[in-house]
C-alpha cells in the first residue's frame, strides 16, 4: 500500500510504502476514529439546554402541586362556609316563623280587618320590566338554587318587618287613643256621695250649681286619673284644697280636688288608672272626699256619662 502526501502548496510531496502489517495498523486507526468520537460523545458533559429542561420540569411539578394543596383548601373552606350558610338560612326560617306568628296574633288583638295584613303569604311586588338599560343581555338570570332561597327568604322577612311596623304604629295609636279615653271612677274604694247639678250648698244651705260629682270614701286611700294626659296643675287652689288637673288632649281635661297629699307634679305624664294624689279634707270640704270634675272645650260636663263608661 502506498500513501502520498502533498503539501498545501502542491509543490513537495512525499509516498509512504506500507505493507501488510503496516495496512492492518493503518485500518484499525481509520475504525477507531468513529468508535472514540461515539464514546466521547457519551461521555461529555449535559448541554444547557438539557439542564434547563430538567429544572423546568421540576419547577412545574412544584407549582402544580401547591396549585392541587389550594385547590383541596378551597374546597374545605367551601364545604365550611356551606355548612355556615345552612345553620344560618335555617336560623332565619326559624325566625320567619316567629314573626308570622307574632303578626297574626298581633293582627287578632288588634282586632284589624282581615286580610290588611297577611303574614302567611308571599309578599307582592311588581313593577314594570325596563329593557333599556345598556349592556344587559335579553337572557334572564338565574342564580343558583341556593341563593334563590336565601334571596327570596330575605325578602319575605324584610315583608314582614314592614307590616310589623305598621302594625305596630297602628296598634300603638290605638293604645294611645284608649289611655286618653277618659272612662270610669276616680277612685279606687269608696262610693258617690253627690251628683253634679243643682243642689243644696252644705255650707250656706242655698241652692247652688254643683259642677262636678264626689266621691266619698277612707281618708289616704288612691286617687287616679281616669285617663293619659299631662297633669297642667297640682298645688292648692282656692276652693278645691289640694288639686290636680290633668288636660287629656283633643279639648278634654279633669279635675280631683280636696287632696290630702298629691303625687305628681306639674308637667308630669301620667298614665291611666296611675295613682295622683290621696283622698283628703283639704279647702271647702266637710269630709274625706274627691271632688271630680270633667271639662269638655273649657265647658265642665256631667261626669257621670264617663264614670259609667267602661273603656273601648
Amino acid at each position: 500500500m502506498k500513501v502520498i502526501l502533498v503539501n498545501d502548496r502542491g509543490g513537495v510531496s512525499r509516498s509512504f510504502n506500507f505493507g501488510g502489517l503496516s495496512k492492518a495498523l493503518l485500518g484499525l486507526c481509520l475504525l477507531g476514529l468513529p468508535v472514540g468520537a461515539f464514546f466521547i460523545g457519551a461521555n461529555l458533559p449535559a448541554t444547557e439546554s438539557d439542564v434547563f429542561d430538567s429544572r423546568a420540569v421540576k419547577a412545574w411539578n412544584k407549582a402544580l402541586r401547591k396549585q392541587q394543596d389550594q385547590i383541596s383548601d378551597a374546597d374545605q373552606q367551601a364545604r365550611e362556609q356551606l355548612t355556615a350558610l345552612t345553620v344560618k338560612l335555617a336560623e332565619l326560617q326559624a325566625r320567619l316563623t316567629r314573626l308570622d306568628a307574632l303578626g297574626e296574633r298581633l293582627t287578632t288583638i288588634a282586632k284589624l280587618d282581615e286580610g290588611e295584613f297577611q303574614f302567611g303569604a308571599t309578599p307582592a311586588v311588581g313593577g314594570p320590566e325596563d329593557s333599556g338599560i345598556a349592556g344587559t343581555s335579553d337572557l334572564p338570570y338565574h342564580p343558583p338554587e341556593f341563593l334563590e332561597v336565601i334571596g327570596d327568604l330575605s325578602d319575605q322577612i324584610e315583608d314582614r318587618q314592614m307590616q310589623l311596623q305598621t302594625l305596630d304604629s297602628l296598634m300603638s295609636r290605638q293604645q294611645l287613643q284608649d289611655e286618653q279615653f277618659i272612662a270610669g271612677r276616680p277612685i279606687t274604694r269608696g262610693w258617690m256621695s253627690s251628683r253634679y247639678g243643682y243642689r243644696t250648698d252644705p255650707f250656706s244651705g242655698r241652692r247652688s250649681w254643683h259642677k262636678g260629682v264626689d266621691f266619698a270614701g277612707k281618708r289616704g286611700s288612691d286617687v287616679v286619673s281616669v285617663a293619659a294626659g299631662v297633669v297642667t296643675w297640682a298645688e292648692d287652689r282656692y276652693g278645691y284644697g289640694q288639686l290636680v288637673e290633668i288636660n287629656h288632649g283633643n279639648g278634654y281635661k279633669t279635675r280631683y280636688g280636696h287632696n290630702s297629699e298629691i303625687k305628681v307634679k306639674l308637667g308630669d305624664i301620667v298614665k291611666k288608672g296611675q295613682v295622683i294624689a290621696l283622698m283628703g279634707s283639704s279647702g271647702r270640704s266637710t269630709g274625706p272626699h274627691v271632688h271630680f270634675e270633667v271639662y269638655k272645650n273649657d265647658r265642665p260636663v256631667d261626669p257621670a256619662s264617663y264614670i259609667r263608661r267602661t273603656g273601648r
